[in-house]
């Protein structure tokens, strides 16, 4: 039953950031909305004490995981590699994805720090990838307005 509940709120939660999208000022991906959504408030009843299979948010958490490191290597800064960067960020997010259904809070708060300095450390003096990127969105964009 749970999981029938789960495909209900993943469909739900998309359908309603799909619409915020119509009018939000930025981007936001429905269906990882919707996967996040859920595992969030799937995590809260079970740390409020009520019975959750903990299986099903952590299918949710690890594809969270997942689709991070996808999004993310999408700015990752030229020559850097990208099987690196998710061989560090996977495993590591995994490990927060356990503290947190495991409810260890210093393997949480750990692993997100280390996720965060990988995050800097790969991230930092991306300013030229950056703008690239974003001169590269614009005329995306003003190529789907035009049409």
């Amino acid at each position: 039953m749970l999981i029938i509940i789960t495909v209900i709120s993943i469909l739900a939660i998309t359908a309603a950031v799909w619409l915020a999208t119509r009018v939000l000022p930025f981007r936001v991906c429905p269906i990882c909305a919707g996967v996040s959504g859920t595992w969030l408030w799937l995590v809260a009843l079970h740390l409020l004490g009520y019975q959750i299979n903990l299986v099903v948010p952590a299918l949710l958490l690890g594809g969270s995981v997942v689709g991070i490191v996808y999004q993310a290597e999408k700015k990752l800064p030229p020559k850097t590699s990208a099987l690196f960067w998710k061989t560090v960020f996977i495993p590591a997010g995994f490990v927060a994805s356990y503290g947190l259904l495991a409810e260890q809070w210093i393997t949480l708060f750990v692993s997100l720090v280390f996720l965060l300095l990988i995050a800097f450390m790969f991230f930092s003096g991306n300013n030229e990838r950056n703008s690239r990127g974003e001169d590269v969105e614009k005329l995306e964009k003003k190529m789907e307005d035009c049409c």
